[in-house]
């Protein structure tokens, strides 16, 4: 029997977008997938090696907030460093892992991750933004992966 396959496209680069992608790809490769990652559009934000990454709940409205905030409030300066504050502790304090780790361990579980690179032309960004250990390619490369894949995913 072949090995089974997991394909992903992170398309959002936020905090709180960028768990799925790698909670799932390395829970998959723990489980024996074969796993590659393609990064396009703000998805490119989690493979930066300063991922200095907010929490937004504008457009979100299924985040649980400590006291309900109507959208005007959440739109005010300062609000959503204040919430990616609150949620970094909140992780903390429940014992999530870092979103770097995360990404460590999925790189060392041989998840293979793909940077757009016609989003990287798109938007003038170097190389050397990005963490070692990672491919730049089109969509018809990630395709051949995607067309084998018993899972896909968009995220």
């Amino acid at each position: 029997m072949s090995e089974k396959k997991l394909a992903i496209i992170a398309t959002k680069g936020t905090l709180d977008w960028g768990y799925p992608p790698f909670i799932l790809a390395s829970t998959a490769a723990a489980l024996g997938y074969e796993v590659e990652i393609f990064f396009t559009f703000y998805g490119l934000q989690l493979l930066k090696k300063d991922m200095n990454l907010q929490v937004t709940s504008l457009g979100n409205p299924g985040m649980p907030m400590p006291v309900p905030m109507p959208v005007m409030l959440q739109a005010l300066p300062g609000m959503q460093s204040m919430m990616t504050s609150m949620m970094k502790k909140k992780m903390a304090k429940k014992g999530v892992a870092d979103l770097s780790l995360l990404r460590e361990l999925s790189q060392e579980a041989e998840v293979k991750f793909i940077a757009c690179q016609m989003t990287v032309d798109l938007f003038d960004m170097e190389q050397s933004e990005f963490i070692d250990g990672i491919e730049y390619a089109g969509a018809a490369a990630f395709f051949e992966f995607a067309g084998e894949a018993d899972v896909s995913l968009f995220i």
